[in-house]
């Protein structure tokens, strides 16, 4: 009787082995329609995922808050004040005031547009120099602030 229950146990595992084999045979056959469903799928599901990130509304980004320094009211000088006003303002509101008025009276170079030519105004703030360039402009007016 001890060799009919090893024999049982064994039959039921050759038996187990071919049925799983005979699937594989079976699946391998099916496999290339399959693969062929797999291959077109991810092209689909690219371009279905492709649309709603356009779509997607962006998130802003968190503004650059201002130095505290560069926000501080400044007092222009007697002669500054001619050209930017008398007022104390920020540096950068100086400079957007100076800027504005070399564009408005058309005093940048044609040429070198980095050439400020100074009328009797900016003669005083640049130190009676005719022609400035726009870097050692703001150097000269850095002076003329309190």
């Amino acid at each position: 009787m001890a060799k009919a229950g090893k024999k049982k146990p064994a039959a039921k595992k050759a038996v187990a082995k071919k049925k799983p084999a005979a699937k594989k045979a079976v699946a391998k056959k099916a496999a290339p329609k399959k693969a062929a469903a797999k291959k077109a799928a991810p092209k689909k599901a690219v371009a279905k995922k492709a649309a709603p990130k356009k779509a997607a509304p962006k998130k802003a980004k968190a503004k650059r808050k201002p130095s505290a320094a560069l926000m501080k009211p400044m007092t222009p000088s007697a002669t500054l004040a001619e050209v930017v006003g008398a007022k104390p303002i920020p540096r950068g509101q100086i400079t957007k005031n100076l800027w504005a008025y070399i564009k408005k009276n058309g005093l940048q170079d044609q040429k070198n547009r980095r050439q400020i030519n100074a009328d009797d105004k900016l003669k005083k703030i640049f130190g009676g120099k005719a022609s400035v360039n726009m870097f050692e402009m703001t150097k000269l007016v850095s002076k003329h602030i309190s």
